[in-house]
């Protein structure tokens, strides 16, 4: 990070560039892709992508090793403990996980605005936002954080429906419960993730969330099986543990917020008091994404349901799928982060030369990881998936569905990569479209007509889920290259 003066940010090759006029037409070349800026070259491009978007691809892929971590140690425990154990956490992440989702949802517009205020060189507007994105994630976390506790088996049950056996659901409530003591503070620490990565800070976050999953580890050993004089709580010794490591997250993030060290920082001054422009830009970006997940969570109750209702075994399988393609996903998510922070900063700087560069050049470097990936999917499936449970069935099913989503890894991850650019220009309201077209009504739908009609069991289910992914890809690709997404206007673009 390099000291302007004002506090410390990262810098790009925008930094360097003069501010544009506005203009949509600029010099293209081959493909219809923007020609190079004179003085700037290509690997200055990757370099700026790649300093952002590495921080973020580990601090994805460690958070979501330690939510394997989990399932792994839980899924260890002995005999049928070990299934109904490993089923309950992954059924307990789903309401958590949608809760949680709506919150970072309009987190994307706290990221895309501070992302413009960076690349328009305005700190006082970017730290308003930050301000208004607090006070909107309190009082919208405190009110889910209600809803989770008083209502846990409702919820689980509106998810799961009655396919899963009394002890994994009671397991299930009791996670989910002690999950959401801990909801409002892990949305603030989003919040404040949110806004370092809109000025392309992903190292900050990298570091306090990189000790919490450290603290989770060193707990789920102690809480789980009752190391050390710890008690021995299973399931409920992992909820602890992850409660534990979200707290510490956010105790540092709090920390950095209020340092005054970086160029967006938290003032306690002025909280409560509503600037209804910037809420309005946060929120016209944020409710989108934020329907969006919605779409997305309740295509994957169907998704859910339709599998719990196959039994244990393979709803276990289906967990441990999901757990390691959600890690999978995280290089397209990191990759879409740095796409985010810098198209922002570019529409910031009304440089859309730039913000089609730095898309394409994100696209590339994601790509070349992804299909390293894949390759592993496809030939070390079945090992990944043992490491989780050693059940020859869910080993056996769980390494085929794997190869099927290495096929598609490089896919999805494009995906993610321009979706993150359009959100970047506040291009929310199509990709909700999308969300909505392919999860509900491809994923959902055939999920249930191959499983539930046709009888084809989990793999009718996975089969679906490809076709929703590749499905989407292609129509989020069509919007990028229509070029729609320049003309998205804010009240404060230019502010």
């Amino acid at each position: 990070m390099a000291g302007n003066g004002k506090g410390k940010t990262v810098r790009t090759v925008l930094d360097e560039l003069p501010y544009g006029d506005g203009s949509l037409e600029y010099p293209k070349g081959k493909f219809g892709r923007a020609v190079n800026p004179e003085g700037v070259e290509t690997k200055r491009l990757y370099k700026d992508v790649f300093s952002i978007a590495w921080p973020s691809f580990l601090e994805l892929v460690l958070t979501q090793l330690t939510s394997m971590a989990d399932q792994v140690m839980v899924g260890n425990l002995p005999g049928k403990l070990g299934v109904s154990a490993l089923s309950a956490v992954g059924l307990s992440a789903q309401p958590k996980f949608l809760l949680m989702t709506m919150m970072m949802s309009l987190n994307v517009g706290s990221t895309a605005m501070v992302a413009r205020f960076r690349g328009r060189g305005n700190q006082a507007k970017a730290n308003i936002v930050f301000r208004q994105a607090v006070l909107l994630n309190i009082v919208l976390s405190v009110l889910m954080t209600i809803l989770g506790i008083i209502f846990p088996r409702q919820l689980l049950r509106f998810m799961a429906g009655d396919g899963i056996s009394p002890e994994t659901f009671q397991y299930a409530v009791d996670y989910l419960v002690i999950q959401m003591y801990g909801f409002v503070p892990l949305c603030i620490t989003f919040t404040t993730t949110a806004v370092l990565r809109g000025i392309g800070d992903t190292k900050t976050p990298l570091i306090y969330n990189t000790i919490a999953n450290v603290v989770n580890l060193v707990f789920n050993y102690l809480l789980i099986y009752g190391k050390f004089g710890f008690p021995e709580l299973d399931v409920i010794g992992a909820s602890i543990a992850t409660v534990t490591g979200q707290m510490v997250a956010f105790f540092i993030a709090l920390y950095v917020a209020l340092s005054r060290r970086r160029y967006v920082f938290f003032e306690f001054k002025g909280m409560f008091k509503i600037d209804f422009d910037i809420l309005h830009d946060v929120i016209i970006i944020g409710i989108p994404s934020m329907i969006e997940q919605l779409f997305m969570r309740a295509g994957n109750i169907i998704f859910t349901r339709v599998v719990a209702g196959l039994g244990d075994t393979l709803y276990a399988t289906h967990v441990v799928c999901m757990n390691i393609q959600a890690m999978a996903f995280m290089i397209g998510q990191a990759f879409a982060n740095a796409s985010t922070t810098l198209v922002g900063q570019s529409l910031g700087r009304r440089r859309y030369d730039m913000a089609d560069l730095f898309t394409h050049a994100t696209q590339r470097l994601g790509m070349i990881v992804s299909i390293v990936v894949g390759i592993g999917m496809v030939f070390f499936g079945d090992r990944i998936v043992y490491l989780y449970n050693q059940d020859p069935d869910i080993v056996r099913i769980g390494g085929h569905i794997l190869i099927l989503m290495g096929f598609i890894q490089p896919l999805t991850t494009s995906q993610f990569i321009i979706s993150g650019g359009l959100r970047g220009a506040g291009d929310t309201r199509y990709t909700a479209r999308v969300i909505m077209i392919t999860v509900l009504f491809v994923r959902g739908a055939l999920s249930i007509l191959l499983v539930k009609v046709l009888g084809i069991g989990l793999w009718g289910a996975w089969i679906a889920m490809a076709t929703d992914q590749v499905l989407r890809t292609l129509l989020i690709f069509m919007r990028y290259r229509s070029g729609k997404w320049k003309q998205i206007k804010l009240r404060n673009a230019t502010a």
